[in-house]
């Protein structure tokens, strides 16, 4: 019988990264690249576009004084000092756990998003093709704030912890998100862009990582099914209904009219949508953050 010693078990489950393993978040950030493209043209260029998105950003409203403030509140704490405090967080994490890369990679792709979404908010013109004069909101500062401080502690975190926090990470941006499109400071599409930014951030950070480590070898990892199962089931239930709802909302007899009006059909199909953004995004993020330590970092087991 043929016994594995203790370097041919290493061996076995350790693999010198090839190409494949920088091309994945170089592809997945081009992808979510081009994906914030076509949404600022889809939503913003094209009148049926706005109509639809603007549609759902009207489509209901807080009427709950209780509720009201707590929405309030809980949208003012997603501030600059929130995402100072956060970053400080990551930071010592990835300094106590030894992993200075990861907590470089969590406040790139903080400071970075968010400083993109501010900038792209500000240039980025919005052509008044839906009758009103709202100013060009894309992409949502909100929602790159919570997306990414939450992207920030999946990555840092021990793999053991990456998927309950990727949970709650993508539960509090998608409360935030939805949020911001019920108290009507944003539109949906405005929450796709802002997700993407991020996610094209956070696959540029983790390009970064992979690129100091690439000459040592590495444990590969998957992220556990605690994780991924619900954010999957989360994307296969929203996305259909997002298209459903918008080809029931693009077929309305109200898309006759001069400008948008509310509709809780299109606030439904935005907020479905943005679930299901979310947990697409938030599922890419637990492959890409996916624990991978170096194996020479690792102590090795007496036999």
């Amino acid at each position: 019988m043929t016994t594995l010693t203790p370097d041919s078990v290493q061996a076995h489950v350790s693999r010198r990264p090839g190409a494949a393993y920088l091309a994945a978040p170089l592809l997945i950030s081009v992808l979510a690249g081009l994906g914030l493209i076509a949404t600022y043209h889809v939503f913003v260029r094209t009148i049926s576009g706005q109509w639809l998105d603007t549609a759902a950003m009207l489509g209901t409203e807080v009427h709950h004084a209780r509720l009201e403030d707590l929405l309030r509140q809980t949208l003012n704490a997603t501030t600059l000092t929130s995402l100072v405090l956060v970053c400080l967080i990551a930071a010592t994490v990835g300094v106590v756990r030894k992993r200075i890369d990861l907590a470089i990679a969590a406040a790139v792709l903080v400071l970075a998003g968010n400083a993109t979404t501010q900038l792209l908010k500000d240039w980025l013109p919005r052509p008044t093709l839906d009758g009103l004069t709202y100013p060009n909101s894309l992409p949502s500062g909100h929602t790159t704030a919570a997306a990414s401080v939450a992207f920030a502690l999946v990555i840092v975190v021990p793999a053991a912890l990456r998927g309950p926090v990727a949970l709650i990470g993508a539960g509090y941006t998608a409360a935030i998100a939805i949020g911001t499109v019920w108290a009507r400071w944003h539109r949906p599409s405005d929450i796709i862009a802002a997700l993407l930014v991020v996610l094209a951030w956070g696959a540029l950070a983790v390009f970064g990582v992979r690129l100091l480590r690439l000459r040592r070898a590495a444990r590969p990892g998957r992220p556990s099914r605690i994780g991924t199962l619900p954010l999957l089931v989360t994307a296969a239930i929203g996305a259909p209904v997002t298209v459903i709802g918008l080809l029931l909302g693009k077929s309305a007899d109200a898309m006759t009219a001069a400008s948008p009006e509310p509709s809780r059909l299109t606030f439904v199909t935005g907020a479905a949508g943005i679930a299901a953004i979310v947990a697409i995004a938030f599922f890419g993020w637990l492959w890409l953050a996916t624990d991978d330590d170096p194996i020479e970092s690792r102590t090795p087991r007496d036999p």
